[in-house]
């Protein structure tokens, strides 16, 4: 896999790894509702095992991407798999092993939560009358909503709605879960305990796509990100390296400050002060020689981190447009 960024006009980093098997792709995606171009060319990697976040403003064609993935809406242009599967031809092949809840649940207004999820229940393919009684308790329980499940649905909040609806798609194990604003809705307080769940489902090896708007809570659980604007993916990958790119720079930890700054200039690295010791760029250097230099240069080196970009920042750089109305980045792509 080589995975390539221009956040910054040109300033790129490549790398090379073994490509990652996917969960999902799309190619030359493109989605037009009479006049309206929803999705525009859209080439989308979920590998497989990832969390992958899924930002953009209202209306940049997140759920229009999630529902044409999931075969809820044929593509005007373009192909898309899932789990190996073209869809939407073969989406009874591919959903069974696929839990989702997109643009949130709908139920049974007079029916109890827990009436309702056994009717889904009812529904799956992979669930027998006799499982459907522990796995529907199972999956509210995981959700939290083992003592309200008698409830009706009607007198739910929007957040426990959420809820139930996550638990529908929580009924059996998944290979892979998709969820369009899971967190909708939810208190802090809930909002940790999807956080926890995402984090679960991680662990056990599911692939998980979250269409979110709250980019604190992608920065915690999401290993990639995909940005979309405009119906158009611009930026997409591994969330650690899409937050380095952007900022060319080395923080040392160091008391010996003035000593270290003084090493960089000898070696024409340019570097600022820092409350933790010096700052250098990396635009015209790496990593390692700016260390080689400090230690060379006897200064005591306690730590060494790549500077990062706070996903809100990148987010706003790479979905503004500056005066003349252009992006201010070019497509970042993970070419398999």
């Amino acid at each position: 896999m080589t995975t390539s960024f221009d956040t910054e006009h040109g300033a790129g980093v490549t790398a090379s790894a073994p490509a990652p098997a996917l969960a999902a792709r799309t190619r030359g995606l493109r989605k037009v509702y009479r006049s309206t171009v929803a999705v525009d060319q859209v080439d989308l990697d979920v590998p497989e095992g990832a969390v992958l976040g899924m930002l953009g403003p209202n209306g940049s064609g997140k759920t229009t991407t999630i529902r044409m993935l999931l075969g809820l809406v044929r593509p005007t242009e373009g192909e898309v798999e899932l789990l190996g599967r073209r869809m939407p031809d073969n989406a009874q092949h591919a959903l069974p092993d696929v839990g989702a809840l997109v643009e949130g649940p709908g139920f049974h207004p007079f029916l109890s939560g827990r009436e309702n999820l056994r009717r889904l229940a009812a529904a799956e393919p992979r669930l027998s009358t006799s499982d459907i009684p522990k796995a529907v308790e199972d999956a509210l329980e995981r959700v939290g909503l083992g003592i309200a499940a008698h409830r009706r649905y009607k007198g739910y909040s929007l957040g426990m709605k959420q809820r139930l609806g996550l638990a529908g798609a929580l009924l059996v194990p998944r290979r892979m879960v998709v969820l369009d604003e899971p967190t909708n809705g939810l208190d802090p307080a809930g909002t940790r305990e999807i956080r926890t769940i995402i984090g679960e489902l991680h662990a056990e090896g599911v692939t998980v796509l979250v269409s979110s708007h709250l980019l604190a809570e992608v920065e915690a659980t999401c290993t990639h990100v995909a940005v979309l604007h405009d119906g158009t993916v611009v930026a997409q990958g591994e969330l650690d390296e899409l937050l380095e790119s952007g900022s060319p720079g080395l923080v040392v930890s160091t008391p010996d400050g003035d000593k270290a700054l003084q090493a960089l200039q000898s070696n024409r690295i340019p570097g600022k002060l820092t409350p933790e010791g010096v700052r250098a760029d990396l635009t015209a250097t790496s990593a390692p020689q700016v260390v080689e230099a400090l230690v060379h240069a006897g200064v005591a080196v306690h730590e060494v981190k790549r500077e990062r970009t706070g996903l809100e920042d990148l987010f706003a750089r790479l979905t503004q447009r500056d005066a003349e109305g252009d992006r201010l980045s070019e497509v970042d792509e993970v070419k398999a």
